[in-house]
């Protein structure tokens, strides 16, 4: 296969062609094999994403197994075709080689040589027992016979020695033919050229084949020749090669010369010595012309529309492929030709036939020639071939027609517009443009107006216009996004192809919903062509769903489809078809053998079986004695006597295993891994260890074995691309079929080769090892495999790289090992080691399998071998939440997951694992951004979002319940009942039948295990949802003949029995589930809410009038009643059986409490709680009596009730101007959640301070909240749920906060503690030990000023004028100073002073020690600063800069620029003594030696460069500055090297931190959304940098959860949040170590769990009055 210069090589693997003589190369490539191929392979998985395959075709050490002249040149030409880079690798040594017998020689030559022969005196019967006529060869030839008489290695008794000794009859013969051969030449019978071949040794052979008349570009760069010379070789009788091959200036050939001593000659040692150079110069060439090759890559684009993209260019490529099976001509392709021409066919045309008969070959064939039909227009054709396609879902399916479909009429419009503007009628004169759109506005639009107009409108639902697909659209949104699609965008010009082959050979479920999302009948300039086999009638019913479903309506103009039977081929066009097979092979058939073809062929006329008999005579001889029994009758017969004739030729346990790897991969196998397992299985090796010799750890399966083994399937075996690497598949499913049946029937063989699939692909056995074991396999029985932990370095998720943070993605890994993990049972490894790891997210994420990974991680999950589904669920609904971000970030991927796991890590400890690998991958990419403690989450991640799969946008819930087993069920208002078992499953439709009628369901119920429904035709039926799926009918309706009131009011279960009653109706049905009978009980009115003793012995029944009625289930009897004088009705009855206390509730939300101790006697009434105010009906209650807490919502107030003393202990009004709808209580009761009209939310309150903490997005508008064991449920009204952990609720809600945005932080030297502020009047102290508040100083006053003095000792607070003084290690406030006036504080840097500044009074110097004044300053100083040495306060006034002395107040020091007459915008002390540097208003930069008065002028900003006062800071050695934080950047200055540097942000600059040590520096900066309709939560979020100064380069980046008000670097960095919570990251950067994450460091399990809520912090209380008062 030529190629072009230039061009770009789509191979995945590079095999290099190893030429040598094996007589004299045994050394060299012995050496090559061990030490560089293993390096050379690893470099270029790593560096380039391709592997490395060196064929040796001697690599046996039994020469009868090396391979013949014609087989050895298919390698060359595969190498040389299918090599991404260089191919050919040649060995010229010092010894040229026996010369090779020929294989084949012509008749008339052959019997030439024997007559000379003859006329010689020499004896020929040696010759002609070793040759034997062939007719069937082109042209006829006598042919050497094959001397291999066995085809496995271990068969072979000859020792080792012998092997490569040459055989004497072989030198027999090759006198023979020399002596002949020179004759004719002599006597000018035979050219001097024809005669040479007789001559070649095999390398020259070899070499001649690969590199004469070869194209110079396919030479060039892609052979490596090297050629030793050996001086003094002692023993040499041989001639050299010399001159033998033309020197070609593209020939890269490298010569070297050996001297020898000549006594004794070319020793071993000189062999190795030249053996280990060899080594290095090979591995250096060939990885240079490797690292020169234009290898066209698969670029590591994270969009989902980009994985989309390439999937169907791999469809295209599949489709070239299987056209090129089209041979035979058909003529059901003119009916497709005519349906495809026919403009107003609106019908999907079906192709219908039989398994073999070339349907998918014929669609492919068709697909190519569209365009050539369309001569007019350009089509848009889509081919699907999902027999070889690898994720066959519904929705990735739709998702990729959608992405496509958008992709191509987008590209399509965009190359129509260019060719407009290019038009030159249309450059020079636009009036026509203007004439057509001032058209009338009533003209009739067409449907290519509609398709430009719409175009934007309909991908935006599912994809922005950069390639970014929503991957959580559920399955009735992307039936509706393709249908509206399929009318919008297709047009007369561009009309749509949709091509479908094997839909009926995936999942039941996929052809159907496929089939439905179309629209009936098609829209205009759309067709859809399908290919179904005739038995599978399912499509077709989809089809057309008015058909019967076994007949097949053939072209009938009333049915929905046309259809086109493809039968049997023209027998004729099969033998032509297998003659021009037979001809390219060099091969043909005698007359005879010919009839027994035709007469085959007449039996089974399929074009799969003229392929297969082809291999079957191509191995027929013209003498074969050919009988009927030589052909298999059949396809399935002739693919297994294919299977017989490889095992045969290669080996057994070879053929065996390599068709079993192939079969079941799950994308197919690339040469290298099949070359590896094949060489890591033991039943395979076990043929390569010979009986006499010890089994060594380094024995594999030669590589020229395999691709032999290949070369005889390439028929039927080809190479495709998946996801940029070249795989084998079967181009005939009945292949799958036959192996299947043949070598894998029983499911412990597949799951052992799934097994071993696994371990490779893991990398448990790497490089083609085998296992260790292997050498005491023959000996001992019965043994067990040594475990080996797997070689992660040789099968990562990502390849490592030299470039930084870049990678290559382990594309092989992330698509075949979680199938095989699966198949093979390993479930524990597929979930922990995959679906909860951070590589894997990572590979799949960076490949642009987003929606594959959220597949995977929503998928079985109600399988019971998963452990972590909630995990996996939590997981998944992060990943959702931010996908688009991922699609163009994905390298963010570990700190998104970070900042979004952290808070939870408590509630799930499995992901501490996932948490790990984060901190891990942070370590050794050197630097980043950790997270220290992380905020309180103003949202909380749901681990299930399920859509059902509703169609019509107008149904809504109307009723839901839910039951302690975590079951949901719902009923919609057009009779649907709705169920969700649970974490792990769909929700899913019920559907019941009565008497052959579907049943709408009217409401339900629930109580206990069991869920009750109520239909529209009175039926009741019973459902125990702990047991089987079974619904028990219960006989017991209402006895009112009006059906409206035959209406469920309410149902309890207890004890097998079943309490029920009716909606105004005043008697409850008992039915007892164990003896199935029923019991009517009678009240005095109404019932409306029922309670039953957990014995069941006892019911009470709550009733309109206020009546309670009490009853004995065992006797039927009624005990007594009791009611209320108010006469409501009651809506709670709650049974305290410890106390036998009855507390009744009416619907206003009075309370009466009833003493029910004596059961024979009427209660007793203990008290009455009148609800106060304005009296609306209850919505809901929620009891918990674990927390003895009940809750009852109203529509305006929402009442916590104590129910040990029976007293309302809080109560929460609702927002202004909205109303509650529905409350519950969080699980342990310190939080409730609650739901408000109008409001998208369910909000979350703490009920000890009263604030909502927490928003939890929904689907929708909520309908109801439910409460399981561990969830929280929100149902919206159109069946969607949205299901929290209630554990992860709680650690979110007990997350602490102060009560106002952080307005002010400081951090210790010490990194234990730092204290904030919200202007009011408590400081948090935090420990970065535990993540939580561990003091709290209360003041007297808004605190607005916090400063902590250098040795962490001191915390001096202004609040309210007033100076407090905080001992941190006593926690005691020692000084409160009044009569300040002070507007700010400091302390000096020798800690012993404080200084208090004020622009009303005096500026005061105090001890901090007991708050004696030092001296005072009259001056009021602004921004000031002390000293590095304590000695002044130095600050602005009047545009210069003062220094004051703080031993005696009076300012000795000024710093002025008189001769600029500039002002003093901004300085900075340095931690240098006695120097200053100074910013002047011109930009000018000075520094000012206190001590000496003396000033140096060093810069001048330029004038594009300004200094903005609010953001200037400066690190304490004075070496930057940062100047300003204007025009999304961030300007510094590298004062050292007096160097202004510009940071460009993300977007406008919030807030900005330079480290004090002159390190990092750090910003807040808003994010902008890439695409104006990104809804992408992270896209608008603010977005914390860390830069490095030294060399400007980005640290990391977090994205912040909330709107920060405060930085602060300090060794981390701390973000105070308008929230009052705040947030500590770590900086990692080399050797820096990391700060260990607040709750990371302890191993699960060490300590007993604390609830979060219980975390008190200790109050430090200030002195009750000023005990220092200033004058």
């Amino acid at each position: 296969m030529d190629r072009p210069p230039g061009s770009a090589h789509r191979s995945s693997c590079v095999k290099l062609y190893l030429c040598s003589n094996p007589e004299d190369s045994t050394v060299e490539r012995n050496t090559l094999r061990k030490s560089v191929f293993p390096k050379l392979r690893e470099h270029c998985r790593h560096t380039r994403g391709l592997d490395v395959r060196v064929i040796d075709p001697f690599e046996a050490s039994d020469s009868s197994r090396w391979p013949d002249e014609q087989t050895r040149q298919q390698l060359i030409n595969e190498c040389r075709d299918s090599s991404a880079g260089p191919f050919l690798l040649a060995l010229i040594g010092h010894q040229y080689g026996k010369a090779e017998l020929p294989t084949q020689v012509e008749v008339s030559e052959f019997q030439l040589l024997l007559q000379e022969s003859q006329q010689a005196k020499s004896s020929t019967l040696e010759v002609e027992g070793a040759y034997r006529r062939d007719e069937n060869t082109t042209p006829p030839s006598f042919c050497l016979r094959p001397r291999r008489s066995t085809c496995c290695p271990q068969q072979s008794e000859v020792k080792k020695e012998e092997k490569l000794k040459p055989k004497p009859e072989d030198d027999g013969l090759r006198r023979l033919f020399q002596t002949a051969v020179s004759r004719c030449v002599h006597k000018g019978l035979l050219s001097s050229d024809r005669a040479q071949r007789y001559y070649r040794s095999v390398l020259d052979v070899d070499l001649r084949f690969a590199l004469e008349n070869q194209p110079k570009h396919d030479i060039a760069g892609r052979c490596l020749v090297y050629i030793h010379k050996v001086i003094n070789a002692k023993g040499e009788k041989e001639k050299r090669m010399n001159s033998q091959i033309q020197p070609q200036p593209e020939l890269l050939v490298y010569a070297i010369a050996t001297e020898c001593d000549h006594r004794h000659g070319y020793t071993t040692a000189k062999k190795r010595s030249y053996a280990q150079s060899l080594c290095q110069q090979v591995y250096a060439d060939v990885v240079r012309l490797i690292d020169n090759v234009n290898i066209s890559e698969t670029s590591e684009r994270a969009h989902i529309g980009d994985a989309f993209a390439r999937e169907q260019e791999e469809q295209e490529e599949l489709c070239k492929i299987l056209s090129s099976f089209y041979e035979i001509i058909r003529p059901e392709e003119e009916k497709i030709r005519a349906y495809v021409q026919q403009r107003e066919q609106q019908r999907p045309l079906v192709v219908v036939g039989g398994p073999c008969t070339g349907k998918a070959v014929l669609l492919a064939h068709c697909a190519q020639k569209i365009k050539s039909w369309l001569p007019d227009s350009n089509p848009v054709v889509l081919t699907y071939f999902l027999n070889l396609s690898n994720n066959l879902s519904p929705k990735h399916l739709l998702l990729s027609l959608c992405s496509q479909i958008a992709g191509r009429y987008r590209h399509s419009r965009s190359l129509s517009e260019r060719n407009l503007l290019d038009d030159p009628s249309c450059s020079n004169n636009n009036s026509n443009c203007i004439l057509v759109s001032n058209l009338d506005h009533h003209e009739r639009i067409t449907g290519d107006h509609v398709s430009h107009c719409c175009e934007d409108l309909s991908v935006e639902p599912y994809q922005h216009h950069s390639g970014i697909i929503n991957p959580d659209l559920c399955l009735p949104e992307l039936k509706e996004h393709f249908s509206s699609l399929l009318s919008l965008m297709p047009s007369t010009k561009n009309p749509l192809f949709l091509i479908f082959d094997g839909l009926d050979h995936v999942d039941h479920t996929v052809g159907p919903q496929i089939i439905e999302s179309l629209p009936s009948p098609l829209p205009p300039n759309v067709k859809v062509l399908l290919a179904i086999s005739a038995k599978r009638t399912q499509i077709l019913q989809a089809v057309d769903p008015q058909s019967p479903a076994c007949e097949i309506s053939a072209g009938r103009e009333e049915s929905g489809y046309e259809c086109v039977a493809l039968g049997l081929a023209d027998r004729k066009q099969c033998v032509r078809m297998l003659a021009s097979l037979l001809s390219r092979s060099g091969r043909s058939v005698t007359s005879g053998q010919q009839a027994l073809v035709n007469q085959v062929l007449t039996s089974c006329c399929l074009p799969l079986y003229a392929r297969l008999l082809h291999l079957h005579t191509s191995c027929w001889h013209s003498d074969s004695d050919v009988t009927d029994s030589s052909l298999p009758d059949g396809v399935h017969s002739s693919i297994c006597a294919l299977l017989d004739h490889l095992e045969h030729k290669h080996g057994s346990s070879l053929v065996v295993r390599a068709l079993s790897y192939l079969t079941l991969s799950r994308t197919g196998l690339t040469e290298a891994e099949l070359s590896d397992l094949l060489s890591s299985d033991d039943k395979v090796l076990l043929e390569y260890v010979q009986q006499n010799e010890t089994p060594s750890s380094d024995v594999k399966v030669p590589q020229v074995d395999v691709e032999t083994f290949l070369l005889d399937l390439r028929s039927f075996l080809t190479l495709r691309t998946v996801k940029g690497s070249k795989v084998f598949f079967w181009v005939s499913r009945h292949f799958k079929l036959a192996v299947t049946k043949r070598y894998l029937g029983s499911h412990d063989l597949r799951k052992e080769i799934h097994s071993a699939m696994a371990d490779y692909f893991s990398g448990q056995w790497a490089r083609g090892i085998t296992k260790p074991s292997l050498a005491n396999q023959k000996s001992l029985p019965n043994k067990e495999t040594a475990h080996i932990a797997p070689n992660t370095d040789w099968q990562p998720f990502i390849f490592a790289s030299s470039l930084k943070d870049i990678g290559r993605v382990n594309r092989r890994k992330v698509l075949e090992l979680p199938h095989h993990l699966q198949e093979s049972n390993k479930f524990e490894e597929l979930e922990v080691g995959l679906l909860l790891s951070l590589g894997f997210h990572q590979a799949m994420v960076r490949a642009g399998l987003l929606g594959n990974l959220l597949a995977m991680l929503e998928g079985e999950q109600g399988s019971p071998h998963w452990r972590f589904s909630r995990e996996r669920g939590l997981v998944a609904n992060i990943l959702k939440s931010c996908a688009c971000f991922l699609q163009s970030s994905s390298l963010q991927l570990p700190t998104v997951m970070e900042t979004s796991l952290f808070p939870y890590l408590q509630v799930f400890p499995a992901l501490r694992g996932f948490f790990r690998e984060i901190r891990e991958e942070r370590r050794k990419r050197g630097s980043g951004l950790g997270v220290v403690l992380c905020p309180a989450p103003s949202l909380v991640p749901s681990i299930h979002c399920l859509k059902s799969d509703i169609t019509v946008r107008e149904v809504s819930v109307t009723e839901v319940a839910g039951n302690d087993c975590g079951m949901v069920a719902m009923i919609t208002d057009d009779g649907t009942a709705w169920f969700w078992k649970g974490s792990g499953f769909d929700v899913v439709k019920l559907l019941l039948s009565w008497e052959k009628n579907k049943l709408k369901f009217a409401g339900l119920k629930s109580s206990g295990p069991y869920i009750l429904l109520f239909t529209r035709c009175n039926k009741l039926f019973c459902w125990d949802v702990t047991g089987p799926e079974v619904f028990v009918q219960l006989n017991a309706e209402s006895e009112s003949k009006d059906p409206t009131s035959n209406i469920i009011d309410g149902f309890v279960a207890c004890q097998k029995k079943l309490f029920i009653w009716f909606k105004d109706e005043s008697f409850v049905r008992m039915f007892d589930v164990s003896s199935e009978t029923v019991t009517h009980f009678q009240c005095q009115s109404c019932v409306t809410c029922l309670v039953c003793s957990s014995t069941g012995l006892y019911m009470f029944c709550g009733q309109q009038d206020s009546t309670v009625s009490i009853f004995d289930t065992n006797t039927l009897s009624l005990l007594g009643t009791c009611s209320d004088s108010k006469r409501d009705s009651v809506t709670l009855i709650i049974l305290c059986e410890d106390k036998w206390e009855m507390a009744c509730m009416d619907w206003t939300g009075n309370l009466t409490l009833w003493d029910v101790t004596a059961k024979t006697q009427p209660p007793r009434l203990v008290t009455k709680i009148l609800s106060c105010g304005k009296s609306d009906n209850i919505l809901n209650t929620d009891y918990s009596e674990e927390i003895n807490t009940l809750l009852v919502c109203q529509s305006h107030l929402v009442t916590l009730w104590d129910t040990c003393d029976w007293e309302p202990w809080d109560k929460f009004l609702s927002p202004h101007e909205s109303a509650f709808t529905h409350a519950v209580l969080s699980q342990d009761g310190h939080l409730f959640l609650a739901l408000l009209d109008a409001c998208p939310f369910v909000l979350v309150w703490r009920v000890s301070t009263g604030e909502c903490v927490l928003s939890l997005e929904t689907n929708g508008q909520p309908h109801t909240l439910l409460k399981t064991a561990s969830d929280i449920i929100c149902v919206a009204p159109d069946v969607c749920l949205t299901v929290w952990d209630a554990e992860m609720i709680d650690a979110a809600g007990a997350s602490p906060t102060m009560r106002s945005g952080v307005k002010e932080l400081v951090a210790g030297q010490t990194g234990d503690w730092f204290y904030t502020t919200d202007g009011l009047v408590m400081v948090w102290r935090w420990s970065l030990k535990t993540g939580v508040p561990d003091a709290n100083l209360l003041h007297e006053g808004p605190v607005t000023k916090l400063r902590l003095s250098p040795d962490d000792l001191y915390l001096v607070t202004l609040s309210a004028g007033e100076i407090y003084v905080w001992q941190t290690e006593m926690g005691q406030n020692i000084l409160r100073l009044s009569g300040s006036g002070a507007s700010d504080v400091l302390i000096t840097p020798n800690n012993n002073f404080g200084i208090s500044l004020s622009d009303q009074r005096l500026s005061r110097v105090w001890k901090l020690a007991h708050g004696s004044i030092v001296c005072s300053i009259h001056l009021y100083l602004s921004d000031a600063q002390v000293s590095h040495e304590s000695t002044f306060l130095i600050g602005r006034r009047g545009g210069d800069l003062l220094a004051a002395s703080l031993w005696s107040g009076s300012i000795n020091k000024r710093f002025s620029c008189v001769e600029s007459s500039e002002n003093v915008i901004a300085f900075q002390i340095l931690s240098h003594p006695d120097f200053v540097v100074v910013m002047g208003a011109s930009g000018a930069v000075y520094t000012w030696n206190i001590a000496e008065e003396t000033v140096c002028k060093h810069f001048q900003l330029p004038y594009v460069f300004h200094c903005q006062p609010q953001d200037f800071q400066m690190s304490c050695d004075g070496n930057y500055a940062l100047l300003s934080t204007d025009n999304e950047s961030i300007n510094l200055l590298n004062l050292s090297r007096l160097v202004l540097c510009s940071f460009k942000a993300e977007g406008p600059v919030i807030n900005a931190c330079l480290d004090k040590t002159g390190c990092y520096t750090a910003y807040i900066s808003s994010s902008t959304p890439q695409e104006e309709s990104c809804v992408c939560s992270l896209h608008a979020r603010p977005i914390l940098t860390v830069v490095r100064l030294a060399d400007g380069e980005r640290i990391g980046s977090v994205f912040l959860p909330k709107q920060p008000l405060t930085l602060v670097v300090c060794k981390c960095v701390f973000v105070g949040f308008e929230d009052g919570s705040v947030g500590v990251y770590s900086i990692s950067d080399g050797l820096n170590t990391q700060v260990e994450p607040v709750g990371c460091s302890d191993p699960v399990g060490s300590k007993v769990k604390q609830c979060p809520f219980d975390r008190t912090p200790v109050g430090w209380l200030p002195r009750t009055s000023p005990n220092v008062t200033w004058p």
